[in-house]
């Protein structure tokens, strides 16, 4: 089949060669030429295991059309996927001028039956204003050409997200109508051979599985940070805690992480987007509130360890830190919302240098840190030791969970370590000869 995707972030790139992959033929629209001459020459501008590779060998098989004229990308495709971004505004709630930009330019191209689908994260109610954008401006030019708007809301993580879209838990399709629903079955039928995996269900529940989805993880997240936070408190080690807890079928394992909160381009936006959804409706979301609550507080959670540990010795100024890891979380360049950051930030304010290393977000987070003369960005993980004060962990990448203590211990000034990620094990750290710092410790 023909597919037209609009967008070509991390859910349109995805999407676009996960379906090329299977075969279809799929064209890519995006209104930034750099990055356009960047796909067509076989590269990709985001980092993603396994996707560059997926994208050259689809392109190659001239499976993959890259453009920046959305009606080049439309003229042969039944369907159009709304992948562009959903920026927070100011005031937390979702920006949706990009996507509603495409449903107008959509309008203006159309000449035949298209299935209009928001992948895009998108408040309640966003598929009525793009049905009735659309709906306008079909009739500004004067003609009536039948289209449904389908709700297809994406469930991928960063750093794994081709294993997601190829094999999803689930399928999730808004629509009433049932031929949108089975066309949207037929493109999908590949990514769902072992098991029934679609989920038909109304357009406005669709867009609040996402929403739910996402707060559900965000929870999760912030309750074992404030189990942790209460484990220091009163002398008990989360590590227990959570295995303890983790094994009840109800609760299970996952997403129970202690840490330095969520952060990356989806929870905090959506967390906040649906607090101001529900605003809106006159509810007041107390649970959602006190979730994103805990999370500001558990970015800063590393700092303020740091500034205690440094007070009664002049505190955190002219002192240096080494710093694993700079995305939000292990597996992505994706430095939006990171905690380490705000770390840094608040570090470095105080007057202490933060040398930090990531192995892929590094560029990005020179750019982001550019104003933060403090603030140093080096290509090795080890060079970031020499001369420091201390070592903190802030992204748990899998090369900084068996490094080579030796050489650490060698290299700082003290050994002090501050791991936000609980990498390793406090009486492996003892007796190492480590003075150790954890969260839930």
């Amino acid at each position: 089949m023909n597919i037209c995707i609009v967008g070509t972030g991390y859910v349109g790139l995805v999407t676009a060669a996960c379906f090329a992959e299977m075969g279809n033929h799929v064209y890519c629209v995006d209104i930034n030429p750099a990055v356009i001459e960047t796909l067509n020459n076989g590269g990709i501008h985001i980092y993603e295991p396994g996707l560059e590779d997926i994208v050259k060998h689809n392109l190659a098989d001239k499976r993959l059309t890259f453009t920046t004229d959305i009606s080049e990308g439309m003229e042969n495709s039944l369907f159009v996927f709304n992948c562009v971004g959903t920026p927070p505004k100011p005031d937390g709630s979702c920006d949706l001028s990009y996507v509603l930009n495409v449903a107008s330019q959509v309008g203006q191209h159309m000449k035949d039956y298209k299935v209009v689908i928001n992948k895009s994260t998108v408040p309640v109610g966003t598929a009525d204003n793009v049905r009735e954008i659309i709906q306008n401006e079909l009739k500004q030019r004067q003609v009536e050409i039948e289209f449904d708007v389908v709700s297809n809301p994406e469930f991928l993580k960063e750093g794994d997200a081709i294993k997601d879209f190829m094999k999803p838990d689930r399928i999730i399709i808004g629509t009433d109508k049932p031929r949108a629903a089975a066309l949207l079955e037929d493109i999908y039928a590949p990514f769902a051979r072992s098991r029934d995996k679609f989920i038909t269900m109304a357009i406005r529940s669709a867009e609040m599985t996402k929403y739910a989805a996402n707060c559900m993880l965000a929870t999760k997240i912030s309750f074992i940070n404030e189990m942790a936070n209460i484990c220091e408190s009163v002398g008990a080690d989360i590590k227990d805690v959570r295995v303890g807890i983790g094994s009840d079928h109800r609760i299970g394992y996952h997403f129970i992480y202690p840490g330095v909160g969520y952060g990356g381009s989806c929870f905090p936006k959506d967390v906040n987007a649906l607090i101001q959804t529900a605003l809106g409706c006159r509810y007041e979301p107390e649970l959602l509130t006190a979730v994103d609550s805990v999370n500001n507080r558990q970015k800063l959670m590393l700092a303020n360890k740091i500034h205690n540990h440094y007070a009664s010795s002049g505190g955190v100024k002219n002192k240096v830190l080494a710093l694993w890891g700079l995305s939000f979380k292990a597996n992505t360049d994706d430095i939006r919302d990171s905690a380490a950051l705000e770390i840094v930030r608040n570090l470095t304010a105080a007057g202490m240098t933060v040398r930090a290393y990531d192995p892929a977000a590094g560029d990005n987070a020179k750019s982001e840190l550019s104003d933060e003369p403090l603030a140093e960005i080096l290509n090795n993980q080890y060079d970031v030791l020499d001369g420091a004060d201390a070592l903190a962990i802030a992204t748990d990448w899998n090369q900084f969970r068996n490094p080579d203590f030796d050489t650490i211990k060698k290299i700082l000034k003290k050994p002090v370590i501050f791991d936000g990620r609980n990498l390793y094990s406090c009486k492996q750290m003892r007796e190492l000869g480590f003075l150790y710092f954890g969260v839930g410790r």
